[in-house]
């Protein structure tokens, strides 16, 4: 027996970012932590593109990858996480982490892709701080 789940709920209230975009890369739906995380709100990304969120050296690489997963309806990042860089409203640099998923339209067609993005700027910035200091002990013992 399936629960009666109010799926926007449930989507505003998960702690990693939800991002929706269409066929053609633009943002269709933007949950609570997806504003926590890019500090735009969903009025301000609702309709844009993902440029809003990707560093400019990168969009060429992502529209590429986007665009043959949409003509294709294959993406290698459904079970696996992808680990990128990414923007904040003020122009902070960020590390994402994310999985997406493909949704399908009645003809089966690629209609949109949804992500579950994750902020590991943190964690990114101690692990490079940890191999750093790594680097540091092993060229004093040489």
């Amino acid at each position: 027996m399936q629960a009666d789940i109010d799926f926007q709920q449930l989507l505003q209230a998960l702690g990693d970012g939800v991002i929706v975009c269409d066929a053609k890369g633009d943002i269709t739906f933007w949950n609570a932590a997806a504003t926590r995380i890019f500090g735009f709100t969903e009025s301000e990304a609702i309709g844009q593109s993902l440029d809003l969120i990707i560093p400019q050296r990168q969009r060429q690489r992502h529209w590429d990858g986007y665009h043959k997963t949409m003509a294709t309806g294959e993406t290698r990042y459904g079970a696996d996480v992808l680990r990128v860089p990414a923007v904040h409203k003020e122009d902070k640099p960020l590390s994402i982490a994310f999985t997406v998923a493909l949704l399908h339209g009645p003809g089966g067609e690629v209609s949109a892709i949804v992500a579950l993005v994750r902020d590991e700027t943190e964690r990114w910035g101690e692990e490079r701080k940890l191999r750093a200091r790594l680097a540091q002990l092993e060229t004093a013992q040489a």
